[in-house]
């Protein structure tokens, strides 16, 4: 009986660790690491030198160190707590170790006579020099250190450091004669002075110990440089490629009839300014092209981005085509809605409005009108890409605050455009796409993650617009703010009071909203106070906003959902509440609510004491610049591409190690080595892609 139970026990322990293999596995595929390629570019965060041993009496206090000594005492101690205490001599000197958290284990495996290499910060403790929770390991006498840097990696719950570098090891195992196969091409290499792609992968998972710490840390190191270099290179291929897919597509060829679009100018009661008329040309001519235009429009608030964006689409209707405008959110999309309305329909245009909020006849008497083709243009948000909606020829898709929609969000409404424009014969096309953002991107964005987009520019406001004035106030001056608000509104005008932005609780946002609209009421109770936030039904938040427009409220009491598309001139002070809380970009678009008409205009950050350093560098830029691209530049230095991307994220590949700002000689040396690879050395380039990139290549679709 004996031998079958021990052959049971073998299985299952091979069973147990296959299957521990795999749950570490799945836990790695998470991350994005599945093949070896994954794995050798998984490059190390930080370093630590385990290649020397310090003696206790050297270790400086707070400096991590390696060292060895040799357990002489252990107990269970209760100081106040239950802990584990070892008492290690090395040499006269004795290091006191202390873990807080330990197993039963761990108790038998350090015992008296044990040899230990322990790494970790070395403290003052009750009793001399101690460590908390230091890494170690067991040792004899006399064993080598390691001969490089101990990398350190980012990972995730459940895989530690060491079955990480196993993994990794083996990978870069598996890639020996791959690694050896440079994707770039020697004169590319030479003419930057760039290390060998072998030498530098290799050099970043196993530095030697005499390379400079300082130098792998801040990632200024030449192998750092050939590592950043190839995957700005990585990202430029794709989204050229990117562009070359799409302009292999076709797309009807809406060229300039003259007709709506002088009706539509000559019927302005203003003249375009020379950039709007500039951005219009370049869009105009992208409409008469045969490929569908990917063109981004971006401009400041104010800038009159939604007047351009009308002549694209009396273009596309010129051509007996549709189009369709679509934006986050219903208070923007029903405020282009209202202008283009206003603007269009005398001119004969039908447009219609599309949102999640109508009620079923008027979204089904909506829906068929789209699909008939008696709409000319579809106003909504993105019910207008849902299952059941259809153009009866689509040819313009407009996007207002891009960043707002995911790229699949965007494939689906240019989708509407493909299953429906082949009916007459020809080849199906794809409507021409329009995005518009009111976050003005700066030129690195525009040159690295934006690099498949057309962008045109509109830099500057229509005349008669006065600057907004900008201050900057302590909460304690509160009562000073709200007598200004009195007299703002005795005087006819109106005014915002935006709420903090509490980003871990929506309820929590509501439940300050609503606070301080009732202690708004309270304390100015000869204004008429109202309250709009994301909660409420649209059709309630809707009716707040006509009531503002109208006059009916003075005091619009708002999240952050005023941040795009509300547009009332005779608002002429805006309040925003704990403003240290606020990104740039996003104050910068809640300040452009104010100063829409001929009056001066007051935009009053209240912020909390103390402010930390982060913050003040905020508010110092805000309150002196009122240019949106000065502002986005310093947004991305402060705090990366992210908020500029948006929703974006999910279709363009993200540098990992690469700063755009920092790296910009490479960012345009990748530029210029992509398109000369893509032109002489396309099977090169493919290598580079596959490498880099692997299966996450399907982002090139959008």
């Amino acid at each position: 009986m004996p031998r079958p139970a021990r052959k049971k026990n073998a299985a299952t322990s091979a069973s147990t660790a296959a299957s521990g293999a795999s749950g570490i596995a799945q836990k790695l595929a998470k991350i994005g690491l599945r093949a070896d390629w994954d794995f050798a570019l998984h490059l190390p965060i930080r370093y630590e030198d385990e290649t020397r041993i310090t003696r206790v009496r050297d270790a400086r206090l707070g400096e991590p160190c390696q060292l060895e000594a040799e357990i002489t005492h252990n107990e269970i101690a209760y100081r106040p707590r239950r802990q584990l205490v070892v008492q290690a001599r090395d040499g006269e000197d004795v290091v006191y170790l202390r873990f807080l958290n330990f197993y039963g284990s761990q108790v038998k495996q350090l015992a008296v006579g044990r040899r230990l290499r322990l790494f970790g910060e070395v403290r003052q403790g009750f009793f001399g020099a101690e460590m908390v929770h230091p890494r170690y390991h067991l040792v004899s006498e006399g064993d080598p250190v390691p001969e490089a840097l101990t990398p350190v990696y980012s990972t995730t719950a459940g895989v530690g450091q060491f079955a990480l570098r196993r993994k990794i090891d083996l990978a870069l195992g598996n890639l020996r004669s791959q690694l050896e196969d440079d994707a770039l091409p020697g004169q590319i290499r030479d003419r930057l002075k760039l290390d060998a792609f072998s030498g530098s992968v290799l050099t970043l998972h196993r530095p030697p110990p005499n390379v400079p710490l300082a130098s792998l840390a801040e990632r200024t190191h030449p192998a750092w440089r050939r590592i950043k270099f190839d995957e700005l290179l990585a990202q430029q291929l794709a989204m050229k490629k990117a562009r070359a897919a799409r302009d292999a597509k076709s797309a009807p060829r809406l060229t300039t009839k003259n007709k709506l679009t002088e009706a539509l100018k000559k019927s302005l009661p203003f003249g375009l300014t020379g950039a709007q008329q500039r951005a219009w040309q370049e869009i105009a001519a992208d409409l008469a092209a045969p490929h569908p235009m990917q063109r981004l429009l971006q401009g400041d608030v104010g800038s009159g981005k939604t007047v351009v964006s009308a002549l694209a689409a009396t273009q596309a209707i010129d051509n007996g085509y549709q189009a369709a405008i679509m934006a986050p959110t219903e208070i923007l999309a029903e405020q282009h809605f209202r202008k283009l309305s206003a603007l269009l329909a005398p001119l004969g245009v039908n447009v219609t409005w599309l949102t999640g909020s109508l009620k079923a006849k008027e979204k089904r008497e909506a829906i068929e009108a789209i699909a008939s083709g008696e709409t000319q243009l579809a106003i909504g948000t993105h019910a207008l890409f849902q299952e059941g909606v259809t153009f009866a020829k689509l040819g313009l898709a407009v996007i207002d605050e891009q960043h707002r929609f995911g790229v699949g969000q965007r494939l689906a409404l240019r989708e509407k455009g493909e299953k429906t424009a082949g009916r007459d014969g020809g080849s199906t096309h794809e409507p021409h796409q329009l995005m518009m953002s009111a976050t003005p991107i700066p030129r690195t964005l525009s040159m690295s993650y934006f690099a498949d987009l057309d962008v045109s520019v509109i830099d500057e406001l229509p005349p008669g617009r006065t600057p907004i004035v900008t201050k900057l106030l302590a909460d304690s001056r509160r009562d000073e703010v709200l007598a200004r608000i009195r007299a703002a509104c005795q005087e006819g005008a109106q005014a915002y009071w935006v709420c903090p932005l509490i980003e871990e609780s929506e309820t929590l946002q509501l439940k300050t909203a609503v606070e301080t609209f009732e202690t708004l009421t309270a304390a100015l109770p000869d204004v008429k106070v109202g309250l709009v936030h994301g909660r409420m039904k649209p059709s309630e938040k809707n009716e707040v906003m006509s009531r503002f427009v109208g006059n009916e409220i003075q005091l619009l009491v708002a999240t952050t959902v005023i941040e795009v598309g509300v547009d009332v001139p005779n608002a002429t002070l805006m309040v925003i509440e704990h403003a240290e809380r606020m990104g740039l970009s996003q104050m910068h678009q809640l300040r452009g609510r104010v100063g829409r008409g001929a009056k001066q205009s007051t935009c009053v950050l209240l912020y909390q004491s103390p402010l930390g350093e982060m913050a003040r560098a905020r508010l110092k830029v805000i309150y002196e610049s009122t240019d949106g691209f000065e502002i986005a530049r310093e947004d991305l230095r402060l705090r990366g591409p992210g908020e500029h991307l948006g929703a974006r994220q999910s279709g363009a590949p993200l540098l990992r190690f690469a700063d755009i700002e920092r790296d910009i000689d490479l960012l345009e040396a990748a530029r210029d080595a992509a398109a000369w690879m893509l032109k002489h050395e396309v099977g090169l380039a493919e290598k580079h892609l596959t490498r880099w990139l692997g299966s996450r290549q399907h982002y090139l679709k959008a």
